[in-house]
């Protein structure tokens, strides 16, 4: 197991040697000067190369990202053009807790409702429930999430003032883990819709295949209860092929992060990201990009680490 993961960490260097290649260039590419909202537009034009030459943002692209990835190498990720002289790292690391907690909460509500509920479906094939859940499933996937968030807003923490409307603790008060679920719970939710839809089907698709097994009939015969038979011998099995689904559900919540985020003005990396593309500020994003894709090769790595967990026969 662990040569495995080593093996699989060091195929990642490459990927994720590409993924900012890829990202440096496309930004570098994008429209607007970062000086243009640093500077006072007064500003003499030798004090503004001479600003640019102090951040090096004279030098040709090829030599921006060498400086770039050698100081990223070494875990300095720069100063923000911004916010001049605060270091990048600072603002990841007082946001990053704040994404990975909605993450979690999101993946954690994503699949105590979806699981169940495709369960649920797998066994009342061709049901009015059945219906129902595949009704409101194709709903999900076709609605966007954003839409729901602002939807949920109005309703729930405008008009009845169940929940704040955004933020992550109340402004002026003392911690409270109350008051943190308080703030946490509808962007949470929300976030997990994404893919609460497509794991529903997921999941009533697979226990559908492990419903027609032989061992399902032949515990069935030998008498066991309808319950010990779906989430005991049937569930098992059922979940190998959705733990290839959190795999790829990770990129999504990453992606859909940065969009809830900034609805729910969830101070977290995703908010920090679309701040500093409106503004330019490009050591914050490329420190975003790697962050996020980092993120995605842990939840694959996990994801491989799970099939031995749920199913005996894979060895590594």
């Amino acid at each position: 197991m662990t040569t495995y993961i080593i093996r699989r960490c060091l195929m990642a260097v490459p990927l994720l040697f590409l993924i900012s290649v890829i990202s440096f260039g496309i930004m570098k590419m994008a429209p607007g000067d970062p000086t243009a909202l640093m500077m006072d537009p007064m500003i003499k034009q030798e004090n503004l190369e001479a600003y640019k030459e102090s951040y090096g943002l004279n030098d040709s692209v090829v030599v921006q990202y060498g400086r770039w990835l050698g100081n990223m190498v070494q875990g300095n990720f720069g100063e923000s053009f911004i916010r001049q002289g605060v270091p990048v790292s600072e603002l990841i690391t007082a946001r990053l807790p704040n994404t990975l907690l909605l993450m979690l909460v999101s993946t954690f509500i994503a699949f105590v409702i979806s699981i169940p509920l495709g369960v649920w479906s797998a066994t009342k094939r061709n049901s009015r429930q059945d219906y129902a859940i595949t009704v409101v499933s194709f709903l999900g996937v076709a609605t966007p999430n954003f839409w729901i968030g602002l939807v949920l807003i109005m309703v729930l923490s405008v008009h009845l003032g169940w929940f704040p409307i955004g933020g992550v603790a109340t402004y002026g008060e003392p911690f409270s883990v109350w008051d943190r679920l308080h703030h946490l719970i509808l962007p949470a939710f929300v976030l997990a819709t994404a893919d609460m839809a497509g794991l529903t089907r997921y999941s009533r698709s697979s226990m559908l295949d492990v419903l027609r097994q032989d061992y399902i009939r032949t515990a069935k015969a030998n008498g066991f209860r309808q319950k010990t038979v779906i989430f005991k011998h049937g569930l098992r099995n059922a979940l190998i092929p959705i733990i290839t689904i959190f795999g790829l559900m990770l990129p999504s919540f990453i992606g859909g992060s940065v969009i809830i985020e900034s609805v729910f003005a969830w101070p977290g990396i995703g908010l920090l990201f679309m701040e500093a593309a409106f503004q330019r500020d490009y050591p914050v994003i490329m420190a975003v990009v790697v962050i996020a894709a980092t993120l995605v090769v842990i939840g694959n790595l996990l994801a491989d680490i799970l099939y031995a967990v749920f199913d005996p026969r894979i060895e590594y």
